[in-house]
């Protein structure tokens, strides 16, 4: 099976899908808790919850773009392993 996008990309995927699975994962948890910081000012949502589960749809999107990407740089790896020569 061939990669779809080039290495570069793929590990590229994999370092902001991480970070923002890591960053989405904390606001959320602070919209579900109702923190403060998040529900403290007049301009702020009034349901939490749904703003916390709306948040965690977006981090269920990206750990769906991490496992793609992963995935494609397994492909990248076992490809450079089996020692085909590659033409750019």
């Amino acid at each position: 099976m061939k990669p779809l996008v080039s290495a570069f990309n793929a590990y590229t995927c994999i370092v902001i899908s991480v970070f923002a699975i890591v960053i989405l994962s904390a606001i959320g948890s602070m919209f579900a808790s109702g923190h403060h910081t998040m529900m403290g000012s007049t301009e702020d949502p009034k349901d939490g919850g749904k703003v916390a589960a709306a948040v965690f749809g977006a981090v269920i999107v990206y750990a769906i773009f991490l496992l793609f990407c992963s995935s494609q740089a397994f492909l990248h790896a076992r490809q450079h392993r089996s020692g085909e020569i590659a033409l750019r």
